[in-house]
């Protein structure tokens, strides 16, 4: 039950009209957890859970949720891409300047890893498990993203952060990621595209020598 101070909008899902609390239908970041919505719903996860049988929203993982596309209101077989939800689910939880995509996912944004992959990786504030969700597994690395080359990313969720091609190569050099699949593919199709002196002037930065030497023998050994 909406708690009777936020206006509501009603969305037709087969033919049915549902409520939703105008709050929750414009959010910015289409993922949300169910402490955002106390101020919606006097009993936030009955309603949500309400919504989530009418497919007005997915569940993604105990205590996140999403809203779906219009275009795919009623749709229970809708997921979103696992890059989308967890960059969502970390801005919900960290703010959309403390987080960003990176590893695995930023080399999938970046077009290195052609396939999807079922894990995705994001940099935020404080280390914390890996998250299981509906559609794949969510790695969290902490780091300061403020020290990070960055570039925004929209996707269907939120619009937010991801290392650029540079950063995502001197990173994959430096600390191989969980289900990046060949190292030597993926630093080749990184390499082709990045900046190789920003690259290296982002490794002084970092203090990232071992990593820039690994770039530079793997391209050597594919440029031969």
């Amino acid at each position: 039950m909406s708690v009777g101070f936020e206006p509501t909008e009603v969305i037709l899902v087969g033919g049915r009209a549902t409520a939703v609390p105008a709050a929750l239908a414009r959010r910015a970041n289409r993922v949300f957890r169910p402490r955002d919505v106390a101020d919606v719903y006097a009993h936030p996860r009955a309603e949500l859970a309400r919504l989530t049988r009418a497919d007005v929203i997915c569940r993604l993982a105990t205590g996140y949720y999403a809203m779906m596309p219009l275009n795919r209101l009623g749709d229970d077989t809708w997921r979103p891409e696992l890059e989308a939800a967890a960059l969502g689910i970390a801005i919900a939880d960290y703010g959309v300047g403390a987080v960003a995509l990176t590893g695995v996912s930023a080399a999938r944004h970046h077009g290195a890893i052609p396939r999807a992959v079922a894990a995705a990786a994001v940099a935020v504030p404080k280390q914390r498990p890996v998250l299981v969700t509906e559609i794949g597994e969510i790695s969290f690395t902490k780091r300061d993203v403020t020290r990070l080359d960055l570039e925004r990313v929209e996707t269907e969720l939120v619009s937010g952060w991801v290392t650029t091609v540079e950063q995502t190569l001197l990173d994959i050099a430096a600390r191989p990621f969980p289900h990046l699949g060949d190292l030597a593919e993926t630093v080749a199709a990184l390499g082709r595209r990045a900046d190789l002196d920003l690259v290296t002037e982002l490794a002084e930065q970092q203090h990232q020598p071992a990593a820039l030497r690994r770039i530079r023998t793997e391209l050597d050994v594919n440029s031969a």
